[in-house]
């Protein structure tokens, strides 16, 4: 069993940062590939980043590539989400999600559906 919390949300203007942080419980952090992913209102959830357990395949959505960056702690179970050059389509909540499969191909981390857990998400809001 897998708890997430994320935190670092808020009200930002246009071309500003944000960095998202999802603390993890557990001891098997390292055992999950991690995603991000965010919901604006009347849309459905969709993809914006994910990593493999190591860190060292990383994944982005076209939307927020070159902008947004996904990393993780393992040592303190912790992935985060640095997000540059704000623009106000990325209002949205966002999600950090835990899956079980290892992050190997794009197919296993783009899909929500694919993910065990999920934490409460938090707002992240741009203005123009």
């Amino acid at each position: 069993q897998v708890q997430l919390v994320e935190s670092g949300g808020g009200l930002v203007q246009a071309g500003g940062s944000l960095r998202l942080s999802c603390a993890a419980s557990g001891h098997t952090f390292s055992s999950y590939a991690m995603g991000w992913f965010r919901q604006a209102p009347g849309k459905e959830r969709e993809f914006a980043a994910a990593m493999d357990r190591s860190g060292g395949r990383l994944y982005y959505a076209d939307s927020v590539k070159g902008r947004f960056t996904i990393s993780r702690d393992n040592a303190k179970n912790t992935v985060y989400l640095q997000m540059n050059r704000l623009r106000p389509e990325d209002t949205a909540v966002y999600y950090c999600s835990a899956t079980a499969l290892p992050g190997s191909s794009w197919s296993s981390v783009a899909d929500r559906y694919k993910y065990d857990y999920w934490g409460q998400g938090t707002q992240v809001t741009v203005s123009s």
